[in-house]
């Protein structure tokens, strides 16, 4: 398949294709979308260019085996909290137990240096991928299917083989959940 075919899919169907086939390939294309965003989460963290490449280039290396370990239900917003862990995960090998000289680092909020991304929304992100974890498989699976995938509950009810009327449950009990949850964790 060429190259120029895989850059009109989309996020979702690239993720199924090198899953089911692991090309690289097709990996790097998905990857390549987003890279200017995760070596700027790299600079933010990292404050050096040449870490930042390097980093950028350990996550591209890391998600050829992540993307096994894990359901990525919006690549964007995981690959974003993924290159922020990984720095934050640098910082603290590098400095070691002297967190004080990393914790002026951490509660950065200078919304100027990615503009449009706000420290909210990253919170907010990183709580709610935490929240589903916490769900109940049919609930995690209803959820993703409706809000993230955008299926309405009859393509959600072929998919997994529920009616409509669990689906309905499901996504109900499952944003109710969530709710709570991302309350609790505020």
């Amino acid at each position: 398949m060429s190259s120029d075919r895989l850059d009109i899919k989309t996020d979702s169907a690239l993720l199924q294709q090198y899953k089911a086939g692991r090309d690289l390939a097709v990996l790097g294309v998905l990857y390549n979308r987003y890279m200017s965003m995760v070596y700027g989460v790299c600079l933010k963290y990292l404050k050096d260019r040449d870490e930042s490449k390097d980093a950028t280039m350990q996550l591209f290396e890391k998600l050829a085996t992540s993307l096994h370990q894990h359901e990525v239900a919006n690549f964007r917003a995981w690959v974003y909290v993924m290159a922020k862990n990984h720095c934050l995960m640098q910082l603290r090998a590098r400095k070691g137990k002297n967190f004080e000289e990393i914790s002026p680092l951490l509660m950065e909020n200078d919304a100027t240096e990615h503009p449009g991304e706000e420290p909210e929304l990253e919170s907010n992100l990183s709580k709610l991928e935490d929240c589903m974890g916490t769900l109940v498989a049919e609930q995690k699976q209803c959820v993703q299917l409706f809000y993230l995938e955008q299926k309405c509950y009859r393509e959600i009810s072929a998919l997994t083989g529920y009616d409509d009327n669990k689906v309905k449950s499901y996504i109900q009990n499952g944003k109710r959940n969530l709710k709570i949850c991302m309350e609790k964790n505020a």
